[in-house]
């Protein structure tokens, strides 16, 4: 084999990148890496016994370069005798519906598409051209946002059945290469404009770093390389760990045992604490603050404190347990009451009994939160037992003056996800007490009441 093609192949030699008579799907660019990685495939052919296909993805964000790059693709892939594919992605409508920028909304449909495809056409492997310099400029563009080893371990040789056979060559290699081929390519011009992050690094930074080191691709890449396997280390010792920290989980929420946590490594817990982020879809957007943050709620939070998070992100500290969830907060139902009687809460598993009694048969008037009595003759039915709605405001008992419902909430330090789950009882129109909290001053017991209506809260166990 020729000197570029035995590196390629030791590469994937050394990562089991290929099985014999694997059907390989290459995604197919028309630039130069994609186009060399197909081509050295294809001379790789024989050797594993390899079925080859190609695709194309449309991003939808070129119209103008689209049909000539896919015109390309497809007599660079007919000359080959390869099966050539197109398929359009709609980029900018999903990077608007999950609030994400273009590049991260490409990315995550470019390799969805790929693994649909890569099952509708029963590939075994997915081929991608990405190179030593795309590894190096990758561990800069992390180190820049802030990223722990896990991000700084780079581009993984090998994950899943995606493989990246070219990881190990550079740019120039691949140029060279192309050129005594006398093979033709396209370049997107979007890799030039240097408003996005990846390209200021490509055409200013590592320049300038290979002015001062010109091995710069190969050192970096190394050391991503030895990141990435005591990463790989580290992560063992993660999974140890979260087999005793997982409580439960759902789609959106992941429930963790505090104690274990407290006495944890902090490098594991960190790790620990983003595998299990990580791993549920609706959690994703924590960065490493937030981790930090979570770290400080279970080590110095109270039962019952909280912290927000991005994306309506909460992490609840319990007495025993710690729960990071998305789930949106519950809201009360409305229920309307006609006449005293026992009605059931079930969003909060509690039963109001509300009886009406004469002045003289109270013996106990109660804490005005859980045990509340009002003036009967001051109300009239229905009843409306509530959520809190805009503009709601009280004239908290014992307090003297009108008080908006949001600033007593916010007095009593209840929390965010909490208030819309706190029963606020209605008489035409006006709050007549909320319940386990307060009672409103104008429908009080006074000198004049003669009879009064009994609301008791009582919590099912």
């Amino acid at each position: 084999m020729r000197p570029f093609i035995n590196k390629v192949f030791d590469t994937i030699e050394k990562y089991n990148m290929l099985s014999f008579s694997d059907h390989v799907l290459v995604g197919l660019s028309g630039g130069p890496d994609s186009v060399c990685l197909l081509l050295t495939l294809n001379q790789l052919k024989s050797k594993y016994n390899l079925k080859i296909s190609a695709v194309y993805i449309d991003h939808g964000l070129r119209p103008k370069d689209v049909p000539k790059e896919i015109e390309f693709c497809k007599k660079l892939c007919d000359d080959l005798n390869i099966t050539f594919y197109s398929h359009s992605i709609n980029v900018k409508e999903f990077a608007i519906k999950e609030r994400i920028n273009l590049q991260e909304a490409a990315r995550i449909l470019r390799y969805a598409t790929f693994d649909q495809i890569s099952i509708n056409i029963k590939a075994d492997k997915i081929a991608l051209g990405h190179n030593s310099d795309d590894q190096a400029e990758t561990l800069i563009m992390r180190l820049l946002r802030g990223a722990g080893p896990s991000g700084l371990s780079g581009i993984p040789p090998v994950r899943k059945k995606i493989i990246r056979p070219l990881i190990e060559v550079e740019r120039t290699e691949i140029e060279e290469f192309l050129k005594k081929n006398k093979v033709d390519f396209v370049l997107d011009s979007s890799n030039e404009n240097t408003k996005y992050m990846r390209n200021k690094i490509r055409h200013i930074l590592m320049p300038a770093i290979k002015k001062i080191s010109p091995q710069a691709t190969k050192i970096i890449s190394k050391t991503a390389d030895i990141i990435r396997e005591e990463n790989d280390y580290i992560n063992v010792s993660v999974t140890k760990a979260l087999m005793r920290l997982m409580s439960r989980k759902t789609d959106q929420k992941v429930e963790l045992f505090c104690n274990p946590m407290e006495v944890l490594n902090i490098v594991i817990l960190r790790r620990a604490l983003r595998v299990a982020i990580d791993s549920f879809k609706d959690l994703k957007g924590i960065e490493f603050d937030h981790i930090e943050e979570i770290i400080r709620l279970i080590k110095k939070g109270k039962p019952g404190d909280r912290i927000y998070l991005p994306k309506g992100i909460r992490a609840i500290k319990g007495y025993s347990t710690i729960i990071i969830t998305s789930e949106p907060p519950q809201k009360l139902s409305t229920y309307q009451i006609d006449m005293p009687k026992e009605i059931a809460i079930k969003e909060i598993s509690m039963t109001l009994d509300i009886k009406e009694l004469s002045i003289g048969e109270i013996q106990d008037y109660g804490n005005g939160k859980n045990l509340i009595y009002i003036d009967a003759e001051k109300i009239k039915f229905p009843l409306i037992i509530r959520p809190r709605k805009e503009g709601d405001y009280l004239y908290p008992f014992g307090f003297g003056k009108k008080k908006k419902l949001q600033d007593f909430f916010v007095d009593e330090k209840i929390p965010r996800d909490e208030r819309d789950l706190i029963p606020i009882i209605e008489s035409e129109g006006n709050i007549v007490c909320i319940v386990g909290y307060r009672l409103d001053d104008r429908f009080k017991i006074d000198h004049n009441t003669k009879r009064c209506l009994q609301i008791k809260a009582i919590a099912k166990m």
